[in-house]
């Protein structure tokens, strides 16, 4: 298990107070985790992760040893979405074959515990580069440019995984997956949907009638893109971890690489992509198309159907949107962030359009 690294001389992912509508009864998760990891020693102090939009992190301390709680967000969630079981299957099968890949070591499907199945993970320290740049790490280009590259590359090195290893074998059912991810984001975009948009059920058609064959099958992350990986706290823009495998599944790699497209904003772009951020604007940072074809220089990929995937990463990231805005609008949850994630969906969903013409 990890203990507390080193910090280097940038500012590390850190944690702090847990938001009071996302807190749960400490010590029934005390009295699990002692039970289960006898050499936890020491008080245990509970704080929070709070970079991101959908499921819940904590940072839990046992004196020097850290450890990290995921669990879904509150509130209602749609089918399939925010399986920690999925990912803690995805994790046991992938960490063994991947350095940047958290090792799991508990899971917890009792929601008597702290309210909902999550699992436990080694804690890995870093730097995440969400909406902006860390001012602590300078004005840097060629530091960017290394960290781009790294998180391509590890995208390759992801999709390299032997597939047909019964463990990765059993994360996915590779046929029909696209034709599978079109009609199902479709149906949570009608469920969660807070107004009409004709923009989304266009998009959906035109999807639908033009799905690929797959090239291979490769492990999917499904999510991948700069802000669910971390970097060393050094100036060598290494990738040390990716997180968030809930949605861990067997397909077309492309289907990653046109997440990553998909998030990826340019300073051409009308509009910042994903969810508003445009810190890959910046200089030193790969575009698009240098992505693409280092993508395709380390896998010997074929790129023809690269723009299917991009469109369909820009219609999902709406749907995954709207979908934490309702929860918002619902009062599920009162983290004030999700308050303008309504006004980039129709803006995301332009932008797919732009590139179907």
């Amino acid at each position: 298990m990890s203990s507390n690294a080193t910090s280097g001389p940038f500012l590390l992912d850190a944690s702090s107070e847990v938001r009071a509508d996302e807190r749960f009864d400490q010590a029934k998760l005390e009295a699990y985790l002692r039970a289960r990891l006898p050499e936890l020693e020491g008080p245990m102090e509970v704080r929070q992760f709070h970079g991101g939009h959908a499921n819940l992190t904590y940072h839990v301390r046992f004196g020097e040893l850290e450890l990290v709680v995921r669990r879904p967000p509150l509130g209602p969630v749609a089918p399939k979405s925010h399986d920690m079981a999925r990912e803690f299957r995805a994790l046991s099968a992938i960490a063994p074959l991947l350095p940047f890949a958290p090792k799991p070591y508990l899971l917890c499907e009792d929601p008597d515990v702290i309210g909902a199945t999550f699992f436990v993970m080694e804690r890995r320290n870093g730097i995440v580069v969400r909406q902006n740049w860390p001012k602590a790490l300078g004005d840097d280009p060629s530091l960017r440019r290394r960290m781009g590259e790294s998180l391509i590359d590890a995208l390759a090195d992801l999709h390299s995984i032997d597939a047909s290893r019964p463990e990765v074998g059993a994360l996915g059912k590779p046929d029909g997956f696209v034709a599978r991810q079109v009609s199902g984001w479709y149906g949570r975009w009608e469920r969660a949907k807070t107004r009409e948009m004709p923009e989304m059920d266009q998009l959906a058609r035109w999807l639908t009638e033009r799905i690929p064959e797959p090239q291979r099958v490769s492990v999917l992350h499904n999510d991948y893109k700069l802000d669910n990986a971390m970097f060393a706290a050094d100036a060598s823009g290494r990738l040390v971890a990716v997180f968030d495998w809930d949605m861990t599944s067997l397909g077309d790699p492309l289907v990653d690489l046109g997440t990553l497209l998909g998030y990826w904003s340019e300073t051409a772009d009308v509009a910042p992509r994903g969810t508003g951020g445009a810190v890959s604007e910046l200089p030193g940072f790969p575009t698009r198309a240098e992505i693409a074809e280092r993508y395709a220089a380390r896998t010997g990929a074929d790129l023809t159907h690269l723009p299917f995937f991009e469109t369909f990463a820009l219609f999902k990231t709406a749907v995954v949107l709207e979908q934490i805005y309702v929860r918002f609008v619902r009062g599920q949850t009162q983290d004030e962030r999700f308050r303008a994630l309504g006004d980039l969906v129709p803006i995301l969903a332009r932008t797919a359009q732009k590139l179907v013409g």
